[in-house]
């Protein structure tokens, strides 16, 4: 039986016809006949960027919660249930409060056009505004300039996470177009803390800090951090931290766990609490190892991986941390949507795979066919075929080589299927 919410959040689904359709003019009037949530929640931490923005939102929450804080989060997709992208307290919204504000967003939204985005952005304010906490995280949803997020006046801090070609669709073609969208949340005086850019990109947000007065904290410039001997080590203005590597698994985590302390720091967290920003973070389906349930049952002498990374970055910082890992035969088991750069993302990772096999994604409009992620695939030097599933790839893996390392990629939508069915 499904949840009192899912049928609000069904009904929600059928307010606009676009799934995407930025704009704050929507989100303004619902938030009005709401009296005005977002002004009520707690000092709002901010973050853009094309990637590392849930993981960098994953490691600041382990450290403020670590130093004492009750932390409001937003995030988005859910992978297995919506519940996921609402977290009061520290504690993933319950199903009688979400039910609850959702009914109320939908009457004040009285059948307007809205779009999902907006309308379940708005229940995460309200809710965020009926609960004390000491900060919220606010993640972006796509872009940053018309983003429903984007109605915070002062935020305390915010974050741009690198910036790279995606969602062209929406946010412009070249890299200064996206990252003009994405320095969209910067606010007047308001500090920004800047993850690694390539340079295009950065002269677009500096100038953007620069024209709005934001204090601005760059890599490369007022922070660094780097991998030597195991360890992780950052540098600021403050001073050196020498601190175990982070425990979400890949080299880009080191970068995204720059973000994160330079952002623990300006806001006056110490040590301890950076500590534990790098060793505590939980992020599912970033390089997630399944250990458990029906998939790794079925195959009991296989490593199997789960990430959601999804565009050409992503393909080439999955690329750098298979190369990492101890060696083994690698097959990719990989669904995309059609809305993305399929071979930018596989090209990367043609070195590292043995083998691929080609999925669509269950229950999901807009999947790539199989047979075209198979086609682009062998395209990039990649041995590749069609499977009809997730579960009949994996045996047909396991047949091959029962010990063989299996990475199940290319969507997030994928890796939500995959959680809910593993259980």
């Amino acid at each position: 039986m499904s949840d009192a919410s899912d049928q609000i959040l069904a009904r929600l689904m059928g307010l606009h016809p676009k799934v995407i359709d930025l704009s704050l003019d929507r989100m303004e009037h619902l938030l009005a006949a709401l009296d005005h949530p977002e002004r009520k929640i707690p000092p709002v931490i901010h973050i853009a960027g094309t990637n590392g923005k849930g993981s960098t939102q994953a490691m600041i929450r382990a450290g403020l919660e670590a130093a004492g804080q009750r932390v409001h989060a937003y995030t988005s997709p859910h992978l297995a249930r919506f519940h996921e992208r609402i977290r009061l307290a520290g504690s993933l919204i319950p199903e009688a409060d979400l039910a609850a504000i959702l009914d109320e967003c939908e009457a004040a939204n009285d059948g307007a056009p809205i779009t999902f985005f907006e309308v379940t952005t708005a229940a995460a304010f309200l809710a965020f505004s009926r609960v004390e906490a000491d900060y919220t995280l606010l993640e972006v949803g796509l872009g940053g300039r018309l983003d429903a997020t984007n109605v915070i006046e002062t935020p305390a801090l915010t974050i741009i996470t690198p910036v790279s070609i995606d969602h062209q669709q929406f946010l412009g073609e070249t890299l200064p177009e996206i990252a003009g969208e994405k320095a969209g949340i910067l606010k007047r005086r308001v500090p920004v803390i800047v993850g690694p850019q390539q340079e295009p990109a950065l002269e677009v947000i500096e100038a953007r800090a620069q024209k709005l007065g934001a204090p601005i904290a760059a890599h490369g410039q007022h922070w660094q951090v780097w991998e030597e001997r195991g360890r992780l080590i950052f540098q600021d203005e403050t001073g050196l931290l020498d601190l175990p590597l982070p425990n979400l698994p890949g080299p880009h985590q080191v970068l995204n766990a720059g973000a994160a302390l330079a952002a623990l720091r300006q806001l006056g967290f110490d040590e301890s609490a950076c500590e534990a920003a790098v060793t505590r973070a939980r992020w599912p389906a970033r390089m997630q190892r399944l250990r458990q349930g029906p998939l790794p049952e079925a195959a009991p002498e296989a490593e199997i991986w789960l990430d959601g990374g999804h565009n050409p970055a992503a393909g080439e910082m999955l690329a750098q941390t298979l190369a990492r890992l101890p060696q083994r035969p690698t097959y990719l088991i990989c669904g995309m949507l059609n809305t993305k750069d399929v071979t930018g993302y596989l090209k990367p990772l043609a070195a590292h795979a043995a083998g691929l096999f080609a999925v669509s994604i269950p229950g999901e409009a807009n999947t790539l066919p199989a047979e075209t992620t198979a086609a682009a695939a062998e395209a990039v030097g990649m041995s590749a075929a069609p499977s009809a599933s997730v579960g009949m790839a994996l045996a047909t893996i396991v047949a091959r080589d029962p010990q063989a390392r299996v990475l199940i990629c290319g969507s997030l939508y994928l890796a939500g299927r995959v959680l809910q069915e593993n259980g």
